[in-house]
C-alpha cells in the first residue's frame, strides 16, 4: 500500500491539511510582492537636468519658460531627460522661434524627478538614470542571481536536512535582509541585500510545496496546487494596494519584509514531513508527527494504534531501497529520470523566460503602473480557474501544454498590434501572463508529483535553477527589441510553444500515488512498457485471427 493511504487512514483532507496548507501558503503570497517590488521601488519617475549652479531661476518669474530656456524637447515635446543647454537659450521664449545648434551637456549637477507618482524610488536616490540606467537593471538581475543560487543551495539541502529546517532559516533570512535593504543607504549594500532576499525566494516556495505535497493524500494534491497560485495572485493584489498606499520605497521594502519575521516564529509548530523522516530512518519522530495529525483530524483512535511495524507496512517495498545520499547525477543516471529531467529544464526555463519577460516592466505599457499590477494579477484568477478544472478532470500535461502554447501565440500575436493601441496590448500581455501563472504553478505540482520523494527536493531545486537562468536571460532577450523590435515578442513567444511541446513527453500524474525511490519510478515505467507492448501484441494477435494483416489495417 502506498503512503498516501496511510493519510486517508488519519482522516485524508482533514483540519490538519487545512491549517498546515494555509500557514505555509501566506508566506507565499508576501513572497510575490518581493518578486516584482522593483516595478514600484525602481519605477523611473519623469525627469530633466538640474538647472547649472551659477543660474538662476530669478531672470524670470515662470519656472515652465526657465525650464523651456534651459532644457531642450524630446520628439514628444517633453524635457530631455539627459541633456541641457550650456547656456539658457531665451529665444525659445518667443513664440515660433527655434534654435538650432545650440550647445548641449549631460546633467552635471544632477537631476530634478517628478515626485507626483512617486515621492522617492531607488532611481531618485542614487540617481539610476541616463548613463547609470543600466544599474536599475543591474539590481534586479542580481535579484534574480540570488534566486538562482537559492533554487541550487536550498533544493540540495532539503534533501539532507528536511524539508522544515531551511524553511525556517529562509522566512528568518528574508524578514532580516529586507528590512536592512530598507535601512541601508548606498547602492551597493541594497544589491548585497536583495541579493540574499531573492536566495530566500526558492527556499521558500520549493520546500514549502514539497510539505504541502507530502502531507496531502492524492485526492487533495490538484487543489493544494493551486491554491499556491492563487496565493502568488493574492500576493501581487497586494503589493498593488500596498505600494499605492506607502509611496516611500523603504516603507514599503519594509512592509512586506517584516512579516516574514512572524513567519519565523511560528514556523516551529510546522511538523517535519514524515516522508522524508521514514526515508531517513527516524521512524520515532515521523509516528509522533502522524499521531498530531491523527489528533487534529479526528482521528485519534488510528493515530495511538500506529506502530513502527503499522507504518512499515505501507512504505516497506518502497523504501527497501533507498539511497542515503543523492547527488545531481541521480537526475540522468537513470532513463526514466533522465527523461524527466530533460523535459522539465526546457519547460522551467522557457516558462520563466517568458513570464518574467511580461511582467518584469510595466512602465512600458503607458498605462498606471498600479493599474497594470492590478490587472495582471486578477487576470490570474480565470485562468487558474481553468487550470484547477482540466488538471483534476483532464491531467497535467495537457493542462500545462495547452496553457504554454497558448501563452506563446498570444506574446507573438501582441507584436501585430500597433504601439497606439496600449490598452488592447496591455490586455493581450495581460491575458499572456495570466497563462503563463497558471502553468508556471502547474507545472510547480507536476514537477513534485514526476520525482519520487528520495530526490524531490533535489529534482525541483536543481529545474528551479534553469528557471531562474531564464529569468535572468529575460532582460536580454528584452534588449534584443534595439537591434529589431519583433525579436523579443518572437523570442519570449517561439519558446514558451517549445516548453508546451516537451510537456508533451512526459508521464501523466493525475490520480496517481507518489513515487518514493528512484528504484520504484524505474519499475513503474517498466512495468507501463510491458503493459503497453502486451496491448499491442494482443490487438496484433486479435487482428490475425480475424484474417487481417496488420499492415493492411495500418494502411
Amino acid at each position: 500500500m502506498a503512503f498516501t493511504d496511510l493519510l486517508d487512514a488519519l482522516g485524508g483532507v482533514g483540519r490538519f491539511q487545512l491549517v498546515y496548507t494555509a500557514l505555509l501558503l501566506l508566506p507565499c503570497s508576501l513572497l510575490a510582492c518581493h518578486n516584482f517590488l522593483q516595478n514600484f521601488t525602481a519605477a523611473v519617475p519623469h525627469h530633466h537636468c538640474r538647472s547649472p549652479a551659477n543660474h538662476t531661476a530669478a531672470a524670470t518669474n515662470d519656472s515652465g519658460a526657465w525650464l523651456r530656456a534651459t532644457v531642450p524637447l524630446d520628439r514628444l515635446g517633453s524635457p530631455e531627460p539627459c541633456q541641457r543647454f550650456t547656456e539658457p537659450q531665451w529665444a525659445l521664449l518667443s513664440p515660433n522661434t527655434s534654435v538650432h545648434r545650440a550647445a548641449m551637456e549631460g546633467c552635471r549637477d544632477g537631476w530634478v524627478y517628478d515626485h507626483s507618482i512617486f515621492p522617492s524610488t531607488i532611481v531618485m536616490e542614487w540617481d539610476l538614470v541616463c548613463e547609470a540606467r543600466t544599474l536599475r537593471d543591474l539590481a534586479q538581475s542580481i535579484y534574480m542571481a540570488g534566486v538562482l543560487v537559492g533554487a541550487a543551495v536550498f533544493g540540495s539541502l532539503a534533501d539532507r536536512l528536511g524539508r522544515k529546517a531551511p524553511l525556517v532559516w529562509s522566512y528568518l533570512q528574508l524578514g532580516v535582509s529586507g528590512a536592512a535593504t530598507a535601512y541601508f543607504g548606498s547602492f551597493s549594500a541594497y544589491c548585497v541585500f536583495r541579493f540574499l532576499t531573492g536566495m530566500t525566494f526558492s527556499g521558500i516556495i520549493l520546500n514549502s510545496l514539497s510539505l504541502v505535497v507530502e502531507w496531502m493524500p492524492a485526492r487533495g494534491r490538484t487543489v493544494a496546487g493551486v491554491l499556491l497560485g492563487y496565493s502568488f495572485t493574492l500576493g501581487q493584489l497586494i503589493l498593488a494596494g500596498a505600494a499605492y498606499l506607502i509611496r516611500p520605497w523603504r516603507w514599503l521594502q519594509l512592509a512586506v519584509s517584516v512579516p516574514f519575521l512572524i513567519f519565523f516564529l511560528y514556523s516551529w509548530w510546522l511538523p517535519e514531513s514524515s516522508r522524508w523522516l521514514l526515508l531517513h530512518g527516524k521512524s520515532q519522530l515521523a509516528m509522533q508527527n502522524l499521531r498530531r495529525v491523527a489528533v487534529m483530524n479526528g482521528r485519534k483512535e488510528e493515530g495511538e494504534r500506529l506502530t513502527k511495524e503499522v507504518v512499515s507496512s505501507y512504505i516497506q517495498s518502497e523504501f527497501a531501497s533507498v539511497r542515503t545520499s543523492n547527488s545531481v547525477l541521480d537526475l540522468f543516471r537513470t532513463p526514466a529520470i533522465r527523461k524527466v529531467t530533460c523535459c522539465l529544464m526546457v519547460v522551467w526555463f522557457s516558462n520563466s523566460l517568458a513570464y518574467y519577460g511580461l511582467a518584469m516592466d510595466l512602465q512600458k505599457f503607458g498605462l498606471s503602473v498600479y493599474l497594470v499590477q492590478v490587472l495582471f494579477g486578477v487576470i490570474d484568477i480565470p485562468a487558474m480557474l481553468v487550470a484547477t478544472t482540466t488538471m483534476i478532470y483532464v491531467g497535467r500535461r495537457a493542462t500545462v501544454a495547452s496553457f504554454l502554447i497558448l501563452a506563446g501565440l498570444m506574446v507573438i500575436a501582441n507584436m501585430f498590434v500597433t504601439e497606439d493601441m496600449q490598452t488592447l496590448r496591455t490586455a493581450q500581455a495581460a491575458l499572456g501572463k495570466g497563462c503563463l501563472a497558471s502553468s508556471f504553478i502547474c507545472v510547480y505540482l507536476f514537477t513534485g508529483e514526476l520525482y519520487p520523494t528520495e530526490i524531490r527536493q533535489l529534482g525541483m531545486g536543481f529545474v528551479s535553477v534553469n528557471a531562474r537562468l531564464g529569468g535572468l536571460a529575460a532582460p536580454l532577450v528584452t534588449m534584443l527589441g534595439e537591434f529589431s523590435p519583433v525579436l523579443p515578442p518572437v523570442g519570449f513567444g517561439a519558446t514558451s510553444i517549445l516548453a508546451g511541446l516537451a510537456i508533451c513527453f512526459l508521464a501523466e500524474t493525475r490520480n496517481v500515488p507518489l513515487v518514493e525511490t528512484i528504484e520504484a519510478m524505474e519499475r513503474r515505467v517498466k512495468e507501463g512498457l510491458s503493459r503497453k507492448e502486451a496491448e499491442e501484441k494482443g490487438e496484433e494477435i486479435s487482428l490475425q485471427q480475424l484474417g487481417v494483416s496488420p499492415l493492411k489495417e495500418t494502411i
